[in-house]
């Protein structure tokens, strides 16, 4: 095990160019998967929820219910985290990767043969609630996953760009979903839409489950988790048969390392991303179409358009990261969102069509996109080899609680009751700013020995 962090290489030389390709594959697919179902969920939560599912309310309060179905998946997401991030330290990243995709895609396929309230009364928001906590369960550790495998698999140098892929998924899933619900907002009636139309996205995600399993059922475990010195024969030591070991003493620093200050850094990353990803990709939409009465279509071809867009910005950001660093793009990116906030907002609400779709745009690019693709390798470099999926897993399913499941709930509670805008714009800024005092307070992760036990900080 080396100790320099600035052009030491992360784990042997024991994978093809070929195992890195399948592996940057899997990643993509599996993260495209996770996101193209949360997404569909979330648009078929502002969309048509309200009307399936509550349909005895208010549409302000039916959107308010449908944005809370939403937010329940987080606390399932968790969950997930906290069991499959120790199964993923302790025997491995590959067979993690294995059981939250086949969760993922089950519970996503069945939402689209549920029964709506007009058949089955409350049961129907019940099983919907129930399909969610599952399809959450599963998520929970999938993103995490996809991310620690990239990075330990990334050559040092390129660690960055190899890793901003996990972004790209992110962007390939949410541009599949938003272009069905585009596709299907645009050629069915709203009769159709309402009694099967909606269901389709949901059974095409099944085709896309059974890629993705076959692909992981040959992928090659992680080349630093088989580094790990306190790993043997495919399996992490407890500390208690490391304290019998007479390897013990060469993971004494590791071990003994107070934990705490990495992770909090982590969830500062986080938040500004997720946050803004729940206000963007989530509550805009609805928000757009019931409370400004701007036809559906519109919102949802502007995160067709930025997510379009977002396959340039991911890997220029992931390459901007290995040229500069990871801090000072983190810090121009969220201190770019928290000053444009406002302007965008204004654009969003004119009145103008191109004005909405470009403010959009450049909302998910700059706040969502551009943050997220230095996230997933900063997060990874942040901690050690020994607890990094855990750590991982958990700050980002702790973010997503805090902001991507309340935010858009706050956010609608918080436009009903003020009848304006700028409670959205207000919490893209704090989102915004938490990020960049996080960024400045972490170290500089670029070209750390990922084997290494200790966290960065």
């Amino acid at each position: 095990m080396t100790d320099g962090t600035t052009t030491g290489a992360a784990g042997p030389a024991t994978r093809t160019t070929r195992d890195l390709a399948k592996a940057a594959t899997s990643g993509w697919l599996g993260t495209a998967m996770e996101f193209m179902d949360f997404q569909l969920y979330s648009l078929a939560a502002a969309i048509v929820f309200n009307q399936l599912f509550f349909p005895d309310v208010s549409p302000a309060i039916g959107l308010i219910a449908a944005m809370a179905t939403y937010g329940v998946g987080y606390v399932a997401r968790l969950a997930g985290a906290i069991y499959f991030g120790r199964m993923g330290d302790r025997i491995g990243r590959k067979r993690v990767l294995y059981l939250t995709i086949l969760l993922m895609g089950a519970s996503t396929t069945l939402i689209g043969v549920l029964p709506t309230y007009a058949t089955i009364g409350i049961l129907a928001p019940i099983l919907l609630v129930v399909l969610r906590l599952v399809q959450g369960f599963g998520a929970g550790a999938e993103i995490a996953g996809a991310t620690v495998m990239l990075t330990e698999y990334a050559p040092v140098r390129r660690r960055g760009l190899i890793s901003s892929l996990v972004s790209l998924g992110t962007n390939s899933g949410t541009l599949a979903a938003s272009g069905i619900w585009a596709i299907l907002l645009a050629v069915l009636t709203e009769e159709q839409l309402l009694s099967w139309g909606w269901r389709l996205p949901f059974l095409l995600s099944f085709l896309l489950m059974i890629f993705a399993v076959w692909l992981r059922r040959s992928l090659k475990e992680s080349p630093v988790f088989e580094e790990r010195p306190d790993v043997v024969d495919g399996r992490a030591l407890s500390r208690s048969e490391l304290a019998e070991d007479q390897a013990g003493s060469v993971l004494e620093a590791g071990l003994r390392q107070r934990k705490g200050r990495a992770f909090f850094l982590a969830l500062g990353l986080r938040l500004g991303q997720a946050g803004n990803s729940g206000l963007v990709q989530t509550f805009l939409v609805g928000y757009v179409a019931t409370t400004l009465l701007v036809d559906r279509s519109v919102p949802t071809d502007a995160i067709v358009y930025g997510s379009v867009l977002g396959f340039v910005t991911v890997p220029v950001v992931g390459l901007l990261g290995d040229r500069f660093g990871r801090r000072p793009v983190y810090v121009a990116f969220s201190a770019l969102t928290a000053v444009l906030a406002f302007p965008l907002l204004l654009m969003i609400t004119s009145g103008s069509t191109v004005a909405l779709v470009i403010g959009m745009v450049l909302a998910l690019n700059i706040g969502v996109l551009g943050l997220f693709a230095m996230e997933s390798v900063t997060m990874a470099e942040l901690f050690g080899s020994r607890t990094r999926f855990t750590q991982l897993a958990l700050a980002k399913e702790v973010g997503g609680i805090l902001t991507t499941a309340i935010g858009p709930v706050l956010a609608a509670t918080l436009t009903a009751v003020t009848g304006s805008w700028w409670p959205i714009a207000a919490m893209l800024v704090v989102y915004s700013l938490i990020t960049l005092v996080s960024a400045l307070l972490a170290p500089e992760t670029r070209g750390r020995d990922l084997v290494r036990l200790e966290d960065a900080a």
